[in-house]
């Protein structure tokens, strides 16, 4: 069966994409989709949902013309395509290539090269947005490359992206990714250190999150990252082991042109001591503990000095 469309990389954003994917192609008569992922259970739900399982990615690539790809970094997608080897050119000659992950800058400009070397198209179309709005089909793509392949690559996003951004040449999608991720990481890392200011000074903590959602810096993640907190929820949505790999490409990229990065630093910094407490595999909203950590180690260093008493008058 040859396919229209293809999906590699099953994970945490992934698999709610390519159901969305799945089920538009299923509603849509004549248009195959066919996915793989190196955990196989997780191709199970795409499945049920009327995709093809693929044996291997390169037959993703044999059987679909695009071929998107959600994969954790450059060594995962050089795995799967193949790159640096013979199969590389069978791989993406005459396809569109369609990354949707976060690399470096630098990886997507060498990754477009080789494709085209290869004859085949390539896109970067990377996505803003956490699980939540990924299975909601809400997601905001920022779309780069050359214009043939933007074109064929753009009308099939809709059933993952209410919106979606033309940035033009590889790399700029991605650079834009990382300037909307400095803005999330710092965002959240402060909405963190607010509530703990809070909970420190005995304040009702849901109180703060109803004053928040209902004033003008209320956003639907501060919403959801506010609930987390309030709730000690921190179920997995963007992972702090994520998030301190996003913010390392950020750092980097600011580095790279010269660029002062003074709150992502500061941000890098809790999220590695989160990663170090134990807490890589929880929501981003978890940085919080590296504040607590911070707190109390200072206490344990300098007690809290009693306050100072009030003046009193002498007599008259």
């Amino acid at each position: 069966m040859s396919s229209d469309i293809g999906f590699i990389g099953l994970g945490v954003m992934g698999q709610p994409m390519a159901l969305n994917l799945a089920r538009a192609a299923s509603a849509r008569a004549g248009t195959g989709f066919v996915v793989w992922n190196r955990t196989a259970a997780k191709c199970e739900p795409l499945r049920a949902a009327g995709a093809a399982v693929a044996a291997s990615p390169a037959d993703v690539c044999r059987r679909a013309r695009v071929v998107f790809l959600m994969l954790a970094d450059g060594p995962a997608i050089d795995s799967v395509l193949g790159r640096g080897t013979p199969a590389f050119a069978a791989n993406v000659a005459g396809r569109v290539i369609v990354h949707m992950g976060t690399t470096s800058p630098g990886y997507s400009r060498g990754l477009e090269a080789d494709v085209r070397a290869a004859g085949g198209r390539y896109a970067e179309a990377p996505v803003s947005g956490s699980r939540g709005p990924a299975e909601a089909g809400q997601l905001v793509a920022m779309l780069a490359g050359d214009p043939a392949a933007v074109a064929a690559v753009r009308p099939l996003l809709g059933p993952m992206c209410h919106e979606s951004f033309e940035c033009g040449a590889v790399p700029n999608a991605l650079l834009m990714k990382l300037a909307v991720n400095l803005f999330l990481i710092t965002m959240v890392t402060g909405l963190a250190e607010a509530f703990h200011f809070a909970e420190r000074h005995g304040l009702d903590e849901h109180r703060l999150r109803d004053i928040l959602d209902a004033g003008p810096m209320a956003s639907t993640v501060s919403r959801a990252k506010s609930h987390k907190l309030v709730e000690r929820d921190f179920a997995v949505q963007a992972s702090i082991a994520n998030v301190l790999d996003n913010n390392r490409l950020v750092a980097e990229a600011a580095r790279d042109a010269g660029i002062a990065s003074p709150l992502l630093d500061a941000c890098h910094a809790l999220y590695g001591e989160t990663l170090a407490l134990g807490h890589g595999g929880a929501d981003m909203a978890a940085v919080v503990r590296a504040i607590e950590s911070r707190t109390d180690l200072e206490r344990a260093v300098t007690p809290r000095r009693s306050p100072p008493l009030p003046p009193t008058r002498g007599p008259r």
